[in-house]
């Protein structure tokens, strides 16, 4: 398991990197958007830190993606994909080290599409708070749960949802995941993109 989590750490890190070249940004540019420290995104693209989901979520937002695509491997090293299908297999799962929530990205990699799909199982009590702000691009999501319950605040805004409830959201405000129950939850997340960065 931890061979597994350094390897996917790893990946973490040369996509980070990737992307930060890319953008020609650097670690100082980077930690002034998106407010992790310099030494901590050093760290992260060293692959020497397994960083949280809070961290990873600032990070996406400054480098101006979305957090599930931090998990696709570094262009250097992806294969071409091998058709529109992703098996069940292939498919990348990681465990947040900070609340505990496993995500899995259901989505085919290296396939050019406005959206992604991620299969979240969040624990019993957990919390995870997300300041989703300072994106070039608006960013929706909607949460379907499949088995269990979750509440979601959306800045002010409260949701209770149960089984086979779907929530639409925006990423452009502070978002909290709370599973105030004994039982884990399981639900899908769908993430689409627009193309045009906002004014």
């Amino acid at each position: 398991m931890k061979e597994k989590r350094s390897s996917l750490n790893q990946r973490i890190a040369g996509r980070i990197r990737e992307l930060r070249a890319a953008q020609g940004g650097s670690l100082d540019a980077l930690a002034s958007r998106s407010g992790v420290s310099r030494s901590m995104i050093s760290l992260i693209e060293r692959g020497e830190s397994s960083p949280t989901a809070v961290v990873l979520e600032k990070l996406a937002a400054a480098l101006g993606v979305t957090l599930a695509s931090l998990f696709d491997p570094p262009a250097r090293t992806a294969r071409a994909p091998e058709g529109p299908v992703a098996r069940r297999a292939d498919q990348l799962e990681w465990q947040d080290p900070d609340s505990g929530y496993r995500r899995r990205n259901v989505s085919p990699a290296g396939v050019s599409q406005p959206m992604q799909i991620v299969e979240v199982i969040f624990p019993a009590g957990g919390r995870v708070a997300f300041e989703n702000a300072g994106r070039d691009r608006l960013v929706h999501q909607q949460v379907w749960v499949l088995e269990g319950e979750i509440e979601i605040a959306l800045g002010a805004a409260r949701h209770r949802l149960r089984e086979g409830d779907c929530l639409a959201m925006r990423l452009d405000g502070p978002t909290m995941f709370h599973n105030p129950t004994r039982k884990p939850v399981r639900y899908a997340v769908v993430i689409a993109s627009e193309s045009q960065a906002r004014r």
